[in-house]
């Protein structure tokens, strides 16, 4: 099934470790301006190869990357590694600790087609197109995706529990997350791992498009390459790998706000919904989230002057026609993109995935926020997706809405970087 590699990583200089705090860096698609703004005032920051900047941001990174190749900045590890990665965590409401436990390797940047990895949302052509501009100049993964195996026996957890006592670095994150790093080298424990993924199917949680940015890039090389094997650097991809049957793995909800709609009535909007849903206006819009909390088919929407909860009619569900399984039918995300989004909104599926109307946000206090502040016209506010649900989705071979789900912690960047230049890999 699933091939992996440990890698030979490049790493901050054993001096720059000691404030690797200042040197790590959010993943793109959750910086927030602000954020990125603050990091790029440090010029090691890992920041300027995973979201780089100008009129050039691929051929910008290139060059910084060059620069700290060449003045040691980072540095290669001699021995090809597994690289533990803990994440402890706690939730708002709850000040029990969590442990997310996963290691980072190579993995094989496989087909959809070969139904090896698994995909369980859409991407959107334009972030792709970056990623693969931005792996083609420096042939450099920057930060892992996250990817899920299934093992109940957690063979794999013994080794990472030993790598972690002693880490390579420990420091606390953006989201306040505690993050240690170890590394394994042992060959022989090594094989463990590659010998029990290579009997797995992957579920790729988070990362879609850097994903599909190393598939695109694979191709594309492939082609190129007369000599073609399977084994060059450029087949493999940087992925984070966690555990499906531990209890340490949350999703979080996306919420979706709507901008920029031309000829936008709330009093029509609801006039439509009311065809659908049974609808509670909310007096207090900052309890909605909770008011819909575990609710099947229930969203909150947000004006700038009324809240509603909503919670589809029952026996109005066997009108969602999209020519989907009933897997995906039976999701929140499906029913808020069909009864929501189409009918109310007049945004039709097709159109949906790049559409500039439809933005997304993890954060319920921003959505109300924004709503308020006239910077949207509204929120639809909905709840997580489960662990069994995406499982599901994955192996009905269809795909949820992009941004549908939000794995929470997310990886950091910047504690390794992997090259897929031959010489290097």
């Amino acid at each position: 099934m699933a091939e992996i590699l440990p890698l030979k990583a490049w790493l901050y200089n054993d001096e720059l470790k000691q404030s690797i705090d200042s040197l790590t860096s959010p993943l793109f698609d959750v910086v927030s301006e602000k954020q990125r703004n603050k990091l790029y005032e440090n010029e090691l920051n890992s920041i300027h190869l995973s979201v780089p900047t100008g009129s050039n941001p691929s051929e910008n990174a290139l060059e910084i990357l060059n620069l700290w190749k060449s003045k040691k900045i980072i540095v290669q590890d001699e021995v090809p590694s597994i690289y533990v990665y803990y994440q402890y965590f706690t939730l708002p409401g709850n000040s029990s600790e969590i442990c997310r436990k996963g290691f980072i390797c190579n993995i094989k940047a496989y087909d959809w087609s070969d139904k090896v990895i698994l995909r369980h949302e859409n991407t959107m052509p334009k972030s792709v197109n970056d990623r693969i501009d931005l792996l083609n100049k420096t042939q450099l993964n920057v930060s892992p995706t996250h990817g899920l195996y299934t093992d109940p026996e957690y063979v794999l957890e013994k080794h990472m529990d030993e790598a972690i006592n002693t880490p390579l670095f420990e420091t606390e994150d953006y989201q306040g997350v505690r993050d240690v790093f170890a590394v394994i080298n042992s060959p022989s424990v090594i094989d463990e791992f590659v010998n029990l993924i290579k009997e797995k199917n992957i579920i790729l949680a988070d990362g879609h498009h850097r994903y599909e940015g190393s598939l695109e890039y694979r191709k594309a090389r492939q082609i190129e390459n007369p000599n073609h094997t399977g084994n060059e650097g450029y087949n493999f991809h940087m992925m984070y790998l966690t555990n499906t049957e531990t209890d340490n793995l949350r999703v979080l909800p996306t919420h979706r706000l709507i901008k920029g709609l031309l000829d936008f009535s709330e009093e029509k909007i609801m006039e439509v919904l009311s065809q659908y849903f049974v609808i509670k206006e909310i007096m207090d819009p900052f309890s909605i989230n909770e008011i819909i909390l575990g609710k099947q088919w229930a969203f909150g929407l947000i004006f700038k002057n009324n809240s509603y909860k909503l919670r589809l009619k029952p026996e109005i569900h066997t009108q969602l026609d999209w020519p989907f399984s009933e897997e995906i039918k039976q999701l929140d995300l499906t029913v808020m993109h069909y009864f929501i989004i189409e009918k109310a909104l007049s945004i039709i599926g097709s159109k949906q995935r790049s559409s500039e109307n439809i933005l997304f946000d993890r954060n319920f206090a921003d959505c109300l926020t924004k709503v308020f502040q006239n910077e949207a016209q509204m929120a639809i506010i909905t709840n997580d997706v489960t662990m069994d649900e995406i499982k599901k989705v994955c192996h009905s071979g269809y795909t949820m809405p992009q941004k549908s789900t939000y794995f929470y912690p997310k990886v950091i960047c910047g504690f390794l970087f992997s090259s897929i230049k031959e010489d290097e890999f």
